[in-house]
């Protein structure tokens, strides 16, 4: 089971303290933000795109979507995302649980800039009932991203964030 691996890999780290595991779903930003208790746009959603070799990963704000001339201008590929029959097998993780942690080699991974909004973001941990809080450098060294991309759009400023709150 992924999220046993990913406790175990973060446990190493010293931060099985912040593994969060539900009793409910978290498979979606809406339902991993109600679980969690944070807004829908601090949950560090992993998105799957076919790659020519493998896949790539990117993590972005739960507010954010995939921006395809931005992703075509930076990958130079056509973003086409995983099919759900793909997930595992490309990304080690099940549908639900995608995560940056502990995925097959030859997965790029980046981290959009929509990201850099918060102090801490939750991604899964590798089920469809878990997330853990991290720092983007922790997030950035655990996932061990190849850098940070700008490839979403839609998502919103941290000043219209903090005025609704």
């Amino acid at each position: 089971m992924a999220i046993e691996e990913v406790k175990s890999y973060l446990e190493h780290e010293g931060l099985i303290g912040r593994v969060r595991e539900f009793s409910v779903s978290s498979a979606t930003v809406e339902l991993a933000a109600e679980a969690a208790g944070v807004i829908p746009a601090r949950i560090a959603k992993t998105l799957s795109f076919y790659k020519e070799e493998g896949a790539i990963l990117v993590v972005a704000a739960g507010d954010a979507k995939v921006d395809s001339r931005k992703f075509k201008d930076t990958f130079r590929i056509k973003s086409k995302m995983l099919k759900h029959e793909d997930v595992e097998k490309f990304t080690g993780h099940p549908v639900g649980g995608v995560c940056p942690f502990l995925v097959p080699e030859g997965t790029e991974i980046y981290l959009d800039v929509s990201l850099k909004r918060f102090d801490t973001v939750f991604p899964a941990c590798g089920s469809d009932s878990s997330a853990v809080e991290l720092n983007l450098t922790e997030l950035y060294r655990l996932s061990k991203a190849e850098g940070f991309v700008d490839v979403c759009k839609c998502w919103t400023d941290e000043e219209e964030i903090s005025s609704v709150f």
